[in-house]
């Protein structure tokens, strides 16, 4: 397992990623997992809608949904 250095810069704590994970943005996302502190790239478009999508529970919606019958209308 890869260790990096942490440290303090200004007011804020930073961390020295090892060059092996360099990343080519100039922004990342970061957020926890549980007890993890995960750093990725920040993507932008589609890309970052897909990834959240995948990252939803797999239970979110029940196997056998029922929706309404559509409502019937009188045309306009």
């Amino acid at each position: 397992m890869t260790v990096a250095r942490v440290f303090k810069s200004g007011n804020s704590q930073a961390v020295r990623l090892p060059k092996k994970f360099r990343v080519k943005s100039s922004e990342v996302e970061i957020f926890r997992r549980g007890d993890e502190i995960v750093l990725r790239e920040k993507a932008g478009g589609m890309v970052r809608v897909l990834d959240l999508l995948a990252d939803l529970p797999a239970d979110m919606f029940p196997k056998k949904r029922k929706d309404p019958q559509p409502q019937r209308r009188r045309g306009l």
